[in-house]
């Protein structure tokens, strides 16, 4: 199996261990990443039938964040491995009926956009009902992915500090939309969009975009995410020469990995260039400065996405982007390059352990006591204001570039009409 030689530079040195958040919240060696390409490798060589209890309780497990990855001397490939394993076990097992139901739904825009519909319509209420309990932390998940304005008063039209100067437009950059991300948080793509041109990129589109096939894939099931993969390249061959701007971290994570994803397919070389041109939004802010903005003075806490810092490896880019805003200051929190427990479909269907990894992230956002969290993912962004809303600690959570949206309006960047047109 071609996803598992990414294993074969692993020497079982112990690296990993305390790095992995479910091997911290459990001690059982069969959480850690050690263990688990113990049982990977066992698969691979026929050794364990993809049946195996054991094999599916503990890879089950597994959060998917590859935080084990930047630590490991040798450079295991743990990500493709898990997802190669995962696919063995999916061919002999039926998902979770909550999975089935939310890959079916992603992947169906008009069912997508109804559902999603109603929920953008639930959400101004959904803050009410938040809690511990299963309603109660769907309610505040879904109550996290609205646009909080965070940085200024919507009652009030934006005070220019300096006359707008946007740079000559002449990089040419497209958004990748997403499937959650398009639906529950269009005013961080919005958000992107201004923040980009401000910065000297001009903006394209490719009209036939969809889901990037992220969470397909962490559930095993790749050849629906390969489908998905080779529709995403063909949109994008639209406008081939412009860069690709990811605003969630696990899309942009799932759109560089393409071109091994699809290495066996009659596009595999489009799919090679695709995966070149993607980059996370804050990368392409950061490349041109960004721009500086007008003082937001607010206290935040940045919480890095695992798929943007240990699978992409993009660390000091946010921290720019939070830069370039006046007045605005960091609160280092020492769980911030942990995971949060949400890890795609993971809270749903292993709710205890998530919870436990959770709590750790928010004891840490405690001693902190930011005004605003910032991460760049709509899943943590949900799990961590959900998290925070149920302990009594209902600090917004934003991605890095709403706060430099804020900044740019503050400081007349923008025309009127562009600074309202967030969704709802």
């Amino acid at each position: 199996m071609t996803g598992f030689a990414g294993l074969a530079t692993c020497v079982h040195c112990g690296f990993c261990l305390q790095s992995c958040p479910t091997y911290v919240a459990t001690g059982d060696e069969g959480d850690s990443p050690r263990g688990r390409i113990v049982l990977m490798r066992r698969l691979d060589t026929g050794e364990l039938p993809p049946d195996d209890p054991s094999l599916r309780y503990h890879l089950d497990r597994c959060l998917g964040c590859r935080a084990c990855e930047p630590v490991c001397p040798s450079g295991v490939a743990y990500g493709p491995a898990l997802e190669a394993a995962r696919a063995a076990m999916d061919d002999r097992r039926t998902p979770p009926v909550v999975v089935r139901l939310i890959l079916h739904v992603i992947t169906r825009p008009p069912l997508r956009r109804l559902l999603f519909g109603l929920a953008r319509a639930a959400r101004p209420f959904a803050g009410a009902l938040a809690g511990w309990s299963r309603v109660g932390f769907a309610a505040g998940m879904l109550a996290g992915s609205r646009d909080r304005r965070i940085g200024r008063d919507p009652r009030e039209p934006f005070r220019s500090h300096e006359p707008p100067s946007p740079r000559a437009a002449d990089l040419p950059v497209a958004v990748f939309l997403g499937c959650i991300q398009r639906d529950l948080f269009g005013h961080v793509n919005a958000a992107a969009a201004r923040t980009l041109r401000v910065n000297g990129y001009t903006l394209e589109e490719a009209p036939r975009q969809g889901c990037c096939g992220a969470l397909h894939a962490h559930a095993g099931r790749l050849d629906a995410a390969r489908a998905l993969a080779r529709e995403n390249v063909r949109a994008f061959a639209e406008c081939p020469e412009a860069l690709v701007a990811a605003t969630a971290a696990g899309c942009g994570a799932m759109l560089r990995e393409y071109g091994s994803l699809l290495a066996d397919d009659p596009l595999a070389e489009e799919a090679r260039r695709f995966s070149a041109r993607v980059r996370d939004v804050t990368e392409l802010l950061a490349a041109q400065g960004p721009v500086r903005g007008a003082p937001v003075s607010l206290t935040v806490a940045y919480d890095a996405p695992c798929h943007l810092a240990h699978a992409q490896r993009v660390t000091d880019a946010p921290l720019a982007v939070l830069g370039a805003v006046p007045q605005l200051r960091l609160a280092p929190h020492e769980d911030a390059d942990a995971c949060c427990g949400s890890a795609g479909l993971y809270s749903l269907v292993q709710r205890g352990l998530a919870r436990a990894i959770l709590e750790r992230k928010l004891n840490a956002l405690a001693a902190a006591n930011p005004d605003v969290v910032a991460t760049g993912n709509p899943g943590c962004a949900m799990q961590i204001s959900a998290g925070l809303r149920a302990a009594g600690r209902p600090a917004p959570v934003v991605h890095p570039v709403e706060l430099l949206d804020a900044s740019y309006a503050r400081a007349g960047r923008y025309a009127e009409d562009a600074v309202d047109s967030r969704g709802p």
